[in-house]
């Protein structure tokens, strides 16, 4: 990752440590608005089509929504658990192993196939993604210790880590079923071990997202994902320090009525580049008004 990129993530992150301190209570409200959102996201990924509405009721409120298959309801309550299980070891210190990943995916594929939860593939089955054909899965095992030893070697910035194993992961694909989801969920599992926030990878932008795969099986190249992480990073970064500030929280649109000199197109740019510190909640960019001001002034 660009040293330049790492220096304004490492300040937004100490500003979010300074003002985080005896607000735990506040980060916990964020994490527990954001669930739907994370879960909808990831599982629309996969092609769920659950709408984020129908994610939010059936994991705030257990209301089941008609006309949907039983597989998909799981996939959100089974995504959703795996949340919560991630983070109480977080609470409790838990490193990142093999042991934790696969209970992590037997939880995510509870109900919905028990009889591949929480295995690696075994014999004859391979796996196809676009047209990637993952190694075959008398290899994964090794490729897996090695995927884990490289990312407890802590010579390299945790998040070029979190990076690389990411992306290696993917490449892997050491399940029949679940790895998209399994591996997003690893990420803030990893991001948060560390100290910084969780992200979410929205649907929205995930031809970027395979963008960044693709780049990676054809020449080992992370620049791809190292962006869009960076982006994803600094927006709940953000966010969070929003909140912890007390600012007030407007729609990017009201800003731009406020201010003609700026277009609404010019405003979303900067917001979709980290230019600003503009974040999405329900897929509308806000900001607070305060650090709109601090951005206009800078």
């Amino acid at each position: 990752m660009h040293g330049t990129t790492l220096h304004n993530i490492e300040r937004l992150q100490g500003e979010f440590n300074r003002l985080a301190k005896g607000k735990d209570a506040l980060l916990t409200l964020l994490e527990e608005a954001e669930l739907p959102e994370t879960v909808y996201n990831s599982n629309a990924i996969e092609n769920s089509t659950l709408t984020l509405q129908e994610t939010e009721k059936i994991l705030m409120h257990q209301e089941l929504p008609p006309h949907h298959n039983q597989r998909e309801i799981f996939e959100a309550i089974n995504l959703g658990r795996v949340t919560e299980y991630l983070a109480e070891k977080i609470r409790k210190g838990q490193a990142l192993t093999e042991e934790l990943l696969l209970f992590t995916h037997k939880t995510l594929l509870s109900h919905i196939d028990d009889s591949i939860a929480g295995r690696y593939r075994q014999a004859k089955e391979f796996v196809r993604v676009g047209l990637h054909i993952a190694p075959g899965p008398s290899h994964v095992p090794a490729l897996m210790t090695t995927a884990f030893r490289k990312y407890h070697d802590d010579r390299a910035h945790v998040l070029e880590r979190v990076i690389s194993f990411h992306l290696e992961f993917e490449r892997i694909h050491p399940f029949i079923d679940g790895n998209g989801r399994v591996g997003r969920a690893l990420m803030n599992f990893q991001l948060k071990s560390h100290g910084y926030p969780p992200v979410i990878v929205r649907n929205k932008e995930k031809q970027d997202y395979y963008r960044a795969f693709q780049a990676y099986d054809l020449g080992g190249a992370t620049k791809e994902l190292e962006h869009m992480l960076a982006l994803i990073l600094k927006e709940s970064l953000h966010k969070r320090i929003t909140y912890l500030r007390g600012d007030e929280i407007v729609l990017l649109s009201q800003i731009a009525k406020e201010n003609r000199k700026y277009s609404p197109q010019s405003l979303a740019n900067s917001a979709k580049k980290q230019a600003m510190p503009a974040f999405r909640e329900r897929g509308r960019w806000q900001v607070g008004r305060e650090m709109f001001g601090e951005w206009v002034k800078g």
